[in-house]
């Protein structure tokens, strides 16, 4: 690969239709951090029909209502609640009203999902719009949640895409403490076992074990340590995810009703409860926290965000989507001395990743997933204005919807979890009708400027053999150099 096929294509999203090729493809990269628009007039002008967090828990308030009037005594416990958020037919049972909520939801999803695909089809700056859907997935919530749904779009709208440019330590506490993540991870219902909610509900129903939060939940606090900062070797050890726990007690959601006297409000929807948060000082990873109510866990997370293992660990997942499913060590140890330099300036880390001579290597390092390889196809058909439904229905049958991961790692980020056959030939039936739709004259010509200096003589020997414009086109969407970056 020649220098601006990297630049176009392994760091971006590949050449739009019409575009030039970079004369200077390390100052085209650099140019487009300047020149980033975090909300665009797509995503400010957006309509959000979606339930906001105190609807989000009145939906799921009637969803537990339901589920006990179902149960057996002594059944009708949280965990009916839980169950109802996991099922497979989530809207079974429901009031028609919060079926419809639910129902007007899911067309808001679909509706963001088309919002974030076509900002990336039409970017100036594609190379930062793959910055934010990393961050995106290293920050992964799934709306196959139940609440969640409701909020994943503006979880990456509101708390990825503004600080692809800041401090890691203001991404990490906006992407863990907003309602999104609150839900997706059950903090929201997370109780401090010795607080004062749970003493006044004692006094209230003098030990009876019925509806409501029971108590601490840790998988937020351990999905942090594991998944966002430390990583599973970081060190942490079971008591430091109890502590942590314990200092997140009280954030949950905006909306809770006779409690709300108690709630400090946050941004974006969230909330800090005081009688909900666990009492008293912590002790995670050796350090001491002062017991200072919100702020205990913030100062938590700000310490977390610069630590060593933190470092090594988004230096690692950094360097393998741009270096290769194993990157090298010596890029990994350049971008973990920037990350710890700069105390997680992650302008400066983009800088020293453009920098890093290691991504600039000549031979393809990434299979391109379905959503890159959807992108690209499409900005480089010229092909515009997809419906929703076409959209939506592209991304299901190629295998990567966007925010739907079926854990909270996020999507695989290894060539091994995408390029099966199966997959493969889903790609092809779609590059197929793609092409069937778009301008097909001079795929030779756009071929050699959406890979410059990259086109091998066998993609040009199959594409002049072509039948047809068209033919040749559907070749080019499945070639090699349109696979991998």
């Amino acid at each position: 690969m020649s220098k601006a096929s990297i630049a176009l294509n392994r760091f971006g999203y590949g050449l739009k239709r019409e575009q030039s090729v970079p004369d200077d493809p390390a100052r085209y990269l650099l140019a487009q951090m300047d020149a980033f628009d975090p909300i665009p007039s797509a995503i400010a002008g957006r309509s959000d029909n979606a339930a906001k967090p105190g609807e989000i828990l009145q939906m799921l308030r009637r969803l537990r209502q339901q589920r006990q009037m179902q149960a057996s005594e002594g059944d009708a416990d949280m965990a009916a609640m839980t169950e109802g958020m996991r099922g497979s037919d989530p809207l079974n049972g429901l009031p028609p009203e919060v079926r419809q909520s639910y129902m007007a939801a899911g067309q808001t999803l679909r509706r963001d999902v088309a919002l974030r695909t076509h900002i990336a089809i039409a970017s100036e700056t594609p190379m930062m719009e793959r910055m934010v859907h990393f961050w995106a997935n290293h920050f992964s919530v799934s709306a196959q949640k139940p609440g969640t749904h409701y909020q994943v779009a503006d979880h990456e709208f509101q708390a990825i895409r503004p600080f692809v440019l800041g401090r890691f330590a203001d991404m990490l506490k906006a992407a863990v403490l907003h309602p999104a993540m609150l839900l997706y991870l059950d903090q929201f219902q997370s109780v401090g076992p010795n607080s004062r909610f749970m003493q006044m509900r004692a006094r209230r129903r003098q030990g009876d074990q019925g509806g409501g939060p029971r108590g601490l939940n840790e998988n937020l606090a351990r999905e942090i340590l594991e998944l966002h900062t430390l990583g599973v070797d970081g060190g942490y050890s079971q008591s430091d995810v109890t502590e942590f726990a314990r200092a997140l007690t009280g954030w949950t959601i905006q909306g809770l009703g006779r409690l709300g006297r108690f709630t400090q409000e946050q941004a974006n929807g969230a909330a800090f409860v005081d009688v909900a948060h666990e009492p008293g000082n912590r002790t995670i990873m050796g350090r001491s926290y002062r017991d200072t109510g919100a702020d205990q866990a913030l100062a938590v997370l700000d310490d977390l965000a610069s630590h060593p293992a933190t470092a090594r660990f988004i230096a690692t997942k950094l360097g393998r989507h741009f270096g290769g499913d194993d990157p090298p060590e010596s890029l990994i140890a350049r971008l973990e001395a920037d990350f710890l330099r700069t105390g997680g300036d992650l302008a400066s880390l983009t800088r020293a990743l453009i920098e890093a001579p290691e991504v600039w290597t000549a031979e393809p390092v990434k299979f391109r997933q379905p959503f890159e390889w959807l992108v690209s196809v499409l900005r480089l058909t010229g092909v515009e204005n997809l419906d929703a439904r076409r959209i939506s229905g592209a991304l299901n049958e190629i295998g990567q919807m966007p925010w739907r991961a079926t854990s909270p790692a996020g999507y695989d980020d290894l060539a091994g979890s995408w390029a099966g056959p199966d997959a493969l030939f889903r790609r092809v039936e779609l590059a197929e009708r793609i092409a069937r739709n778009a301008p097909a004259d001079d795929v030779i010509e756009r071929a050699q400027s959406a890979f410059p200096g990259t086109l091998s003589d066998n993609t040009r020997t199959w594409l002049s053999r072509a039948e047809s414009g068209t033919q040749a086109l559907g070749l080019l969407l499945v070639s090699p150099e349109m696979m991998r970056r």
